[in-house]
């Protein structure tokens, strides 16, 4: 290999992101904190959207980045074929749990949006509800989806908008504690053609409309609610944690005023106005 050629590889290494370590580091954020009691104020609206996608019972579906189950068990108890995967493996092994304990007929598996352990072709529906948009690999996830879904199925996920309050909060953080080189915002999920661009070339008939996460409230104020993100939800817990004294105050500040200017709550507890891109289509023939 010539000294030029010997360059340029080099260069395009070290241009390469270590996804395997990327991965490693979104798994144990994802597993840190407490996103089963985290989710319980998201659950009423999770379900919500699930109705709104109509899915037909019996179906086989697939929940990609299923969490703790939020969605997967509400489309089993629904009578749905529901298989679910997430990379967070302390969330797959609530959900194992809670199915066991209820007697609920759903399959629970821990894996990478991004290489999907499933048969070409195998499901009529995959969905994820605010799930794949966080894998770095965004378009190897766009073709894994494609990959498992029957032709003529469908595909339905809620993707968090750059403008909306996840997408002003992930902002926030990443000023404090800056993705890993060669990670592009999440919140591209919830971008039209970002998300025509990624699955166009296997879907259509797409269906896309930015609307606000229902019944998403706490019973407290915003004050209380960063405290309450910063011990239960792992990508804050993470931020905070990873700063000195003085950048925690600001944190915590910046946070809450994006809290307050997304609450429209106004006695005293906090009702959150947080926009997500609805994604609806059709798997190509």
């Amino acid at each position: 290999m010539s000294v030029t050629a010997q360059t340029i590889q080099a260069t395009n290494n070290e241009n390469t992101p270590d996804f395997t370590a990327i991965k490693k580091k979104m798994k144990a954020t994802w597993e840190d904190g407490d996103y089963v009691r985290f989710a319980t104020c998201m659950q009423p609206g999770a379900i919500e959207i699930l109705k709104d996608w109509q899915i037909p019972a019996q179906s086989q579906l697939l929940d990609v980045g299923c969490g703790s189950g939020q969605t997967a068990i509400p489309a089993a108890l629904a009578g749905m074929q529901v298989t679910g995967i997430d990379i967070a493996e302390n969330l797959i092994d609530h959900a194992r749990e809670l199915a066991l304990f209820d007697d609920i007929d759903v399959s629970f598996d821990v894996g990478d949006a991004a290489d999907l352990p499933y048969d070409d072709a195998q499901f009529d529906v995959i969905i994820s509800l605010i799930g794949a948009m966080f894998a770095p690999q965004y378009q190897q996830v766009a073709n894994e989806l494609a990959r498992v879904c029957k032709p003529d199925g469908r595909l339905h996920m809620a993707n968090w908008t750059p403008e909306g309050f996840a997408g002003s909060m992930f902002k926030c953080v990443a000023r404090y504690t800056p993705p890993s080189a060669g990670v592009v915002s999440p919140t591209l999920w919830g971008v039209e053609e970002k998300v025509n661009e990624r699955l166009g070339n296997d879907f259509t008939d797409f269906k896309l409309e930015r609307k606000f996460y229902p019944l998403w409230t706490y019973p407290f104020d915003t004050s209380e609610l960063v405290e309450y993100f910063r011990q239960y939800f792992g990508p804050i817990k993470r931020a905070f944690d990873s700063v000195n004294t003085a950048q925690q105050r600001s944190l915590r500040a910046e946070l809450e005023d994006i809290y307050t200017a997304h609450n429209i709550a106004t006695d005293g507890t906090t009702e959150i106005k947080g926009e997500y891109l609805n994604v609806s289509a059709r798997r190509k023939k």
